[in-house]
C-alpha cells in the first residue's frame, strides 16, 4: 500500500471509434514491445498497448520482419501499429495496406524518434520542422486510413533543439488534418533521453489544442509520476516508455491509480524470476525460435533486476544465457524470498544517452519547407525495418 489513494478523475480516452477505459498507451520501443512484452503488460492492467515502430517502405514491401513486427495476438482488443515514413505517398500506401487488409485497429505515426539514422534522412522528431512534408504526411495518412474508420494518431517531440521547437505548430496541423490524438515527448531531438522532460511543454499543448485528446509522455517511472503529469498538464492520458522496461506490473499500478487504489505491486524476487522466465517462454513463441527468443531476453535482465540483490557473476551469465534449461538453472540460483527493495528497484531505466547536436540533411534548418534537392532525397530516405 502506498499511502491514502488519489483517484483521478479522468473519463475513457476516445480515439475515434476506440475506447480505452485506462487512459494509459504503451509507447512503441523498437526490440521492446513486441507481442510477448505487450502481453505480458496486458496481463496486469488496461491501456491501448502498440507494436514497435515499422518502416512505411519495409511494411510496403512486405518485409518479413516487418510482416511480424505488425502481427498482434488474436485476442489484442485493439490492434495497435506504429509508422515510420518521410515520403507521403510511401507512408499512405502502408496505411492502405493496414486498413484494407485488416491488419490494425489504430494507427499511430512516429515524428519523435531521435536516433541519428533516423533524423540525419529527415525522419521522426526532424520532420516536423519541414511544414510541407509533416502536412503531406499527416493528410495523407488520415485520407487513407478514413477508409476504414480507423483512428490515426501521431507521437511527437518538442522539436530539434530549443531553437528549433515546432510542437505547437506540428500539433495545430495535425488537429486540423483530422489525427485522433496527439501525444508529446517533453524533449528535444537534441537531448535524446537525457535531463528531464518537459512538463510544462506538455501543459502548453494541451492548452493550445482543447478539442482533441492530448497525451503526455515522459519521466513517468511510477503511478505517483503519472499522477503528477495529469494534475500538472491536464493531458488526457499518459503514454508509458522506457518507466516498464523490467516493470511490466507497471501498467497495474497506473490502473489502480486512475481507479483511486493505492494498491501497488511490489514483487519480491521469486516473482521477478517468474515473470522473467515468462517473458522468456512468450519470446520463444513470439520468434518461433529458442535461439532467437533468449538472445532478446538477455536485454532486459539489468532492467528486471535493477535494485535486487543479486551477484555480479550470476548477472553476467544472465545476460549471456544461451537456452531455456540454463535459464531455469540459473534463476534457481536466486534467492526467491528477498524482498522487493523499495527505491533501488524504482526509478530512471535504460539509456538516457547525452545531450547532443542532432544530425540532420544538409540545409534542412535553412528553411521550413523542402527544396528541389531534399525532395529528390526523401523518397530513397527509408531503408530500414525499424526506425530505432
Amino acid at each position: 500500500m502506498a499511502g491514502t489513494p488519489l483517484k483521478l478523475e479522468l473519463p475513457p480516452l476516445t480515439l475515434g471509434n476506440i475506447t480505452v477505459d485506462t487512459p494509459v498507451i504503451l509507447a512503441p520501443m523498437a526490440g521492446i514491445t513486441n507481442r510477448a512484452f505487450r502481453r505480458l503488460c496486458r496481463e496486469y492492467g488496461g491501456g491501448l498497448y502498440v507494436s514497435e515502430m515499422v518502416t512505411s517502405r519495409a511494411l510496403v514491401e512486405r518485409n518479413p520482419e516487418s510482416m511480424r513486427i505488425i502481427s498482434h495476438d488474436d485476442d489484442e482488443r485493439v490492434r495497435s501499429v506504429q509508422l515510420y515514413g518521410v515520403d507521403p505517398k510511401t507512408v499512405g500506401a502502408a496505411v492502405r495496406l493496414l486498413v484494407e487488409e485488416d491488419r490494425a485497429d489504430h494507427i499511430d505515426l512516429n515524428f519523435g524518434c531521435p536516433v541519428p539514422k533516423v533524423t540525419r534522412k529527415g525522419g521522426g522528431a526532424a520532420l516536423p520542422w519541414k511544414l510541407d512534408l509533416f502536412t503531406g504526411i499527416v493528410r495523407t495518412a488520415v485520407h487513407e486510413a478514413s477508409k476504414g474508420n480507423v483512428p490515426l494518431t501521431i507521437k511527437m517531440r518538442k522539436g530539434i533543439d530549443e531553437d528549433h521547437l515546432t510542437f505547437c505548430e506540428a500539433g495545430r496541423i495535425a488537429r486540423d488534418s483530422g489525427v485522433a490524438a496527439v501525444a508529446l515527448h517533453g524533449r528535444t531531438a537534441s537531448q535524446f533521453y537525457s535531463g528531464q522532460a518537459d512538463w510544462n511543454a506538455i501543459a502548453e499543448l494541451r492548452e493550445a489544442l482543447p478539442d482533441i485528446p492530448v497525451l503526455g509522455n515522459g519521466d513517468i517511472w511510477s503511478a505517483e509520476d503519472a499522477v503528477r503529469m495529469v494534475r500538472r498538464t491536464g493531458v488526457d492520458g499518459v503514454v508509458i516508455g522506457r518507466g516498464c522496461q523490467g516493470r511490466p506490473w507497471l501498467f497495474g499500478d497506473l490502473m489502480n491509480a486512475f481507479e483511486g487504489s493505492a494498491e501497488r505491486f511490489r514483487p519480491g524476487l521469486g516473482q521477478v524470476a517468474d515473470t522473467v522466465y515468462r517473458h522468456a517462454e512468450l519470446l520463444v513463441e513470439t520468434f518461433g525460435s529458442e535461439l532467437m527468443g533468449l538472445r532478446d531476453i538477455r536485454k532486459h535482465m539489468a532492467w528486471y533486476f535493477k535494485g535486487y540483490v543479486v551477484g555480479g557473476d550470476l548477472r553476467a551469465r544472465l545476460a549471456t544465457v544461451p537456452t531455456l534449461e540454463v535459464l531455469r538453472g540459473l534463476l534457481a540460483e536466486l534467492d526467491r524470498d528477498s524482498p522487493y527493495p523499495g527505491q533501488d528497484a524504482e526509478g530512471p531505466r535504460g539509456r538516457a544517452g547525452s545531450p547532443k547536436r542532432t544530425a540532420l540533411p544538409e540545409h534542412w534548418l535553412d528553411a521550413r519547407v523542402l527544396d528541389s534537392s531534399q525532395q529528390a532525397d526523401i523518397a530513397a530516405a527509408e531503408v530500414d525495418v525499424s526506425g530505432g
